[in-house]
């Protein structure tokens, strides 16, 4: 645990929630000082934790899985049968103890399971809960399940995405549930702001699938206000050009952009063709996107016999707009994450030394922290329940008599 004070010290919350949504704001929450108290079952684990590799050795497992551990690091983990009275009544137990409830469920199932928010409210008084799911708690397709992949095609980003004479692409992974959680968090802090001011609660009703429309804004204005519909362009621009990814020697890619003449003029002196930037077909912004194929097959010709980051660095310094585009072993080298503390090695119980992701922000006063890597299945039951929410041994051995950590 981190020794350093903290902005959330204190803040008590219970997470029903699993894979990336949910988990993501509970994660921010719990690396600033929060206690964030992870909730799932033996029968139905959070499905990270099996559905979805990276695994320990390649071996899968309810405490082997790498992506589970990257949502769900500095937090308590417990275990309970929901379809158990038993269960049932040590999570109201929980939600009592909480400031804040996280939950990612399906519409309605948390109030099916009497745990909705006017019964988190006559449990704890003031309660922000925050209810994150693909639609939104109400509407024609509220109760329609799905992932971050069919909500970014909702959203229509994968409509925008690939070769205008191909497919739309998928982006990688859960694209719209990092928009949505980040969105949550800062939901989620604005209700406890007023619940310490006003001792009044809120109920927060995120939808996915609307947050993230406000990343594709501009061509969203772009119809509104004349009808335009914005198409699949690769990895053109409106304005920059050239605007594209170059193989380079050593089998990685170069991007770069010039987002003027003056800087196109530059890069022409650059790659060794400085009457480039003189040329009819190139000299104006419409002039090189008209003939951008053309452009593209010159500087890859100059691209294809350097290093991406030989050849990035030399750009640079001349201020072109140029990056080597970074493989997923590039970034636990990166000396810009290193000198921001991204990745914060942490013990794991089952997988060993991990590098923990930070958030990408952080404060300079209340610094946060990762204070533990992400728990075992079930690990904090007695501490949970005993420690923090405060069962006798006797009521803690009644309730796991009943079955209700299960």
């Amino acid at each position: 645990m981190s020794a350093v004070s903290q902005a959330l010290s204190g803040v008590k919350v219970a997470e029903f929630g699993a894979y990336a949504a949910g988990p993501h704001i509970g994660k921010m929450l719990a690396t600033f000082g929060a206690t964030v108290v992870h909730v799932e079952s033996r029968s139905r684990p959070d499905g990270f934790r099996l559905e979805y590799p990276p695994y320990k050795d390649g071996r899968t497992g309810v405490d082997r899985s790498g992506c589970f551990a990257i949502f769900n690091d500095s937090k308590r983990a417990v275990t309970l049968d929901l379809k158990n009275e038993a269960g049932i009544a040590l999570a109201k137990r929980l939600i009592g103890w909480s400031d804040i409830v996280i939950e990612n469920m399906r519409p309605d199932v948390m109030a099916r399971l009497g745990l909705g928010y006017e019964e988190a409210c006559a449990l704890r008084p003031g309660i922000v809960m925050i209810s994150s799911c693909n639609m939104g708690q109400t509407g024609p397709r509220a109760q329609t399940p799905g992932f971050g992949s069919q909500l970014s095609s909702l959203s229509g980003f994968c409509g925008l995405t690939g070769s205008p004479d191909g497919p739309p692409q998928l982006l990688y992974g859960p694209y719209i549930d990092f928009i949505a959680s980040t969105l949550g968090a800062s939901a989620v802090l604005a209700g406890l702001d007023r619940q310490r001011r006003t001792g009044q609660g809120a109920l927060i009703d995120l939808a996915q699938y609307e947050s993230g429309l406000m990343f594709i804004a501009g061509s969203m204005l772009d119809y509104h206000r004349d009808g335009v519909v914005a198409e699949r362009a690769s990895n053109r621009d409106p304005n920059a050009a050239p605007h594209d990814a170059y193989r380079c020697r050593d089998g990685q890619w170069l991007v770069l952009s010039c987002w003027s003449d003056a800087e196109f003029a530059r890069l022409a002196g650059m790659i060794g063709m400085p009457a480039l930037a003189d040329d009819a077909r190139f000299a104006t912004l419409g002039a090189r996107q008209a003939n951008e194929t053309e452009l593209s097959e010159l500087i890859g010709k100059w691209s294809v016999g350097r290093d991406a980051s030989e050849a990035a660095t030399a750009l640079q310094a001349i201020q072109v707009h140029a990056y080597p585009v970074n493989t997923i072993a590039d970034l636990f080298d990166d000396p810009q994450l290193g000198y921001r503390r991204t990745w914060r090695r942490r013990r794991h119980g089952a997988v060993g030394d991990l590098a923990c992701y930070f958030s990408a922000f952080d404060l300079s006063d209340v610094p946060g922290d990762v204070t533990g890597a992400a728990p075992m299945l079930g690990a904090d039951n007695e501490y949970v329940f005993r420690e923090l929410v405060g069962l006798s041994c006797e009521q803690y051995d009644d309730y796991r008599e009943l079955g209700a950590f299960e």
